[in-house]
C-alpha cells in the first residue's frame, strides 16, 4: 500500500509529489494520469509564474534548469478602450520587481516546466504510470482503493485529485461544486513580433473581455485573447491571415508585424469551485479544487498555492506520526487554502464583470479607479505583492524559500 498517490500529471500533481517526496523522503508516493506517455511534450503554450512560485522551485532544487527559458516580466502596463479606438490610454502600469533582482513573475513554457518537474520525480524515486484513467474510489478506515478502467488498482493511505477543473475523482469522492459558464472562451497563441518587448506585459480591457499579451524569451509574446464563445470558435477555425488580421486590430503595431506561430485554441472560460477540499482520504489541489477566470493570471498559481500548504500539512502530520490520510488532518489543509481561493474566484469574477463591457457609467467608474490606484505607489506596491504572492502573512514555508 502505497502512502500517497497524486491523480493527474500536470504542473500541480508533479508539484505535489515533489514536494512530499523531497521533505519525507521514506514516503511512498506514486503519480498516476489518463493521458499516454509523451502528451505533455505537445503542449506549446506558457504560464505565468508569480515570484513566490519561484521560490518554491528553488526549493525544488529545479530553478536553474527552468530560468534559461524563463522570461522576467519588468513592467505591466492596463489600458481600457474599445477596439476601434485609435489611441489606449495607459491607466495603471506597474514595475515588474518586487524586491532586488526577483521580477513578480515569469512567463515559463509549459514542457520545460513540467521537464523538470519529471526530472524532479525521476531523481526522488517517484513512480510516474500513464493509461491510468480512475473509474472507481472506496474508502476504508485506514486506507482509500482507486481502480482504473483497466481493472488495475491503487491502495493509499491518501489521494490527492490534480486531475482538473472537471476531475471525475472529485465526482468519485462525492464533492459537490459551484459553477457557472461566462459565455466567453480564451484564445491561446503564441506570435511572433519584428521589436523586442522589452519584458513588457499589457493586459487591455476590451467590452468582449480582457487581451492579455505575456512576453516570451526572444521577440514572441504569449496571448491570451477572451471572447464570447460563437466568435472565439470562429477565429480559432479561420485561417492565419484572417486571424492575424483581427489579432492586429487589438494587439497595435508597436511591436511590428506579427506573425501566429503556435496553434490557435479556445477553452471556455466559467468559474467552478469545489464546496469542500477534502473528503476521508481525499485532498482536492488545483483546478480539481477550483477554476478560475484567467483576468488575474493567478489560476496555476493558486494551485502551486494549494501544493506549497498541502505538502506542509501532510509533511508536519507525518513527522509527528499521524495518519496522513485522516480527515482531521486533511482537514488542517482545507482551513488554511480555501477562504484564499474563494476571495480569488469571487475577485476575478467580479473583475471579468466589471471590464466585459461598454456600459459608459462603469467604463468611467473604472478608470477612475485604475487612474487613482496609479497614482498611489504604496498601493500599488501592495498590489504587485498581492499578485507576486510574497506579502501574504499565512505563506507556506515552501513559498517562502524555505524547505519544510
Amino acid at each position: 500500500m502505497r502512502d500517497m498517490l497524486v491523480v493527474g500529471a500536470g504542473y500541480v500533481g508533479l508539484s505535489a509529489a515533489v514536494a512530499v517526496k523531497q521533505a519525507a523522503p521514506h514516503l511512498d508516493i506514486a503519480v498516476v494520469e489518463a493521458a499516454p506517455a509523451g502528451v505533455w511534450q505537445k503542449d506549446m503554450r506558457a504560464s505565468a509564474i508569480i515570484a513566490a512560485a519561484t521560490r518554491m522551485l528553488e526549493v525544488f532544487g529545479m530553478w536553474g534548469d527552468i530560468e534559461p527559458d524563463a522570461q522576467p516580466i519588468t513592467k505591466m502596463i492596463v489600458t481600457d478602450s474599445k477596439t476601434s479606438d485609435p489611441v489606449r490610454p495607459v491607466f495603471l502600469t506597474f514595475d515588474g520587481e518586487v524586491e532586488d533582482g526577483r521580477p513578480f513573475a515569469h512567463m515559463i513554457p509549459n514542457v520545460v516546466l513540467v521537464r523538470a518537474l519529471r526530472g524532479a520525480c525521476e531523481r526522488l524515486g517517484i513512480d510516474i504510470h500513464h493509461g491510468f484513467s480512475a473509474t472507481g474510489l472506496s474508502i476504508a478506515d485506514t486506507h482509500a482503493t482507486v481502480t482504473a478502467s483497466d481493472g488495475s488498482v491503487q491502495e493509499t493511505r491518501l489521494v490527492v485529485a490534480c486531475d482538473g477543473v472537471r476531475s471525475h475523482l472529485r465526482d468519485l469522492a462525492g464533492i459537490k461544486t459551484v459553477s457557472w459558464d461566462y459565455g466567453q472562451s480564451g484564445i491561446v497563441t503564441t506570435v511572433e513580433h519584428e521589436r523586442p518587448h522589452h519584458g513588457c506585459a499589457e493586459e487591455h480591457f476590451l467590452p468582449s473581455g480582457p487581451f492579455a499579451i505575456l512576453p516570451l524569451k526572444g521577440n514572441r509574446s504569449s496571448l491570451v485573447w477572451t471572447e464570447p464563445t460563437p466568435e472565439a470558435n470562429r477565429l480559432v477555425a479561420s485561417d492565419d491571415l484572417i486571424f492575424e488580421e483581427e489579432l492586429e486590430r487589438r494587439f497595435g503595431h508597436k511591436l511590428g508585424a506579427l506573425k501566429v506561430v503556435g496553434d490557435k485554441r479556445a477553452f471556455p472560460l466559467g468559474l467552478t469551485l469545489a464546496r469542500a477540499f477534502v473528503a476521508p482520504r481525499v485532498a482536492l489541489a488545483g483546478d480539481a479544487a477550483h477554476g478560475i477566470h484567467p483576468i488575474s493570471g493567478q489560476g496555476l498559481n493558486l494551485g502551486f498555492k494549494d501544493v506549497a500548504a498541502l505538502a506542509e500539512t501532510v509533511v508536519e502530520a507525518d513527522r509527528l506520526g499521524l495518519d496522513i490520510g485522516s480527515i482531521n488532518i486533511l482537514e488542517r489543509y482545507q482551513a488554511w487554502r480555501r477562504f484564499d481561493t474563494f476571495r480569488m474566484g469571487v475577485t476575478t469574477d467580479v473583475l471579468n464583470r466589471l471590464f466585459s463591457n461598454d456600459l459608459a457609467p462603469l467604463r468611467i467608474a473604472r478608470d477612475f479607479g485604475l487612474g487613482i490606484v496609479d497614482r498611489l505607489p504604496g498601493l500599488k506596491s501592495f498590489f504587485v505583492g498581492q499578485a507576486a504572492g510574497t506579502t501574504a502573512k499565512d505563506n507556506p514555508r515552501l513559498l517562502a524559500g524555505q524547505t519544510i
